[in-house]
């Protein structure tokens, strides 16, 4: 089937394979926690590694195989979401993170979660997401990854790897932040003008 340019792509549904793709990477969130509660902090940073670079796995089947839905593009944001929030509060709560750059990230999730629940509550709309707040998103679960590996096994270059992906990740993150917030206030304009 050809989509018409002109006509939004017909959602594919639930049971589709990006959709799968995505559940495994919610199912895998919860091993993550354990490892990082039982000491295994070396596997929870290979592990949170490779729920980051699936992360393009299921958009691209998506689009590949087109297989676009509703509940596909809730379920890979939610997993991003959930693997970097679990890593760093598990990271601050086990001790594994620096304090400041685990409240940092923190901080800014909490502002961006609340303000995209008064967009969806007040404009009835979602913030599209942002290729650099992709780059940003990955280099974050980069450097967090490889600072659980090199805290984990002692493999020191890793933890200098960690802050050459992490603190850029990280301005990345506020600076995208800031556009959303822009986003943000555009959308509630135009839904009240």
């Amino acid at each position: 089937m050809t989509n018409n340019p002109q006509s939004p792509p017909a959602d594919a549904g639930f049971l589709t394979v990006p959709n799968f793709v995505s559940v495994i990477r919610l199912a895998l969130i919860p091993v993550l926690w354990w490892w990082m509660a039982t000491d295994h902090v070396a596997a929870a940073g290979w592990l949170l590694g490779v729920i980051g670079a699936t992360d393009w796995i299921d958009g691209y089947l998506a689009r590949r195989l087109d297989q676009i839905s509703e509940v596909g593009k809730f379920l890979d944001p939610l997993a991003d979401r959930l693997a970097v929030a679990v890593a760093v509060i598990g990271g601050l709560v086990f001790d594994i993170l620096p304090g400041w750059f685990a409240w940092a990230i923190i901080i800014r999730e909490a502002i961006i979660g609340v303000g995209a629940l008064a967009i969806a509550a007040r404009a009835r709309a979602k913030l599209d997401v942002r290729r650099l707040g992709k780059i940003a998103t990955a280099l974050l679960y980069f450097g967090v990854a490889w600072y659980f590996v090199g805290e984990g096994s002692d493999i020191d270059p890793l933890i200098w790897l960690a802050w050459a992906t992490g603190v850029p990740g990280l301005i990345l993150y506020y600076v995208v932040g800031f556009q959303y917030l822009q986003d943000a206030v555009g959308l509630l304009q135009k839904s009240e003008g």
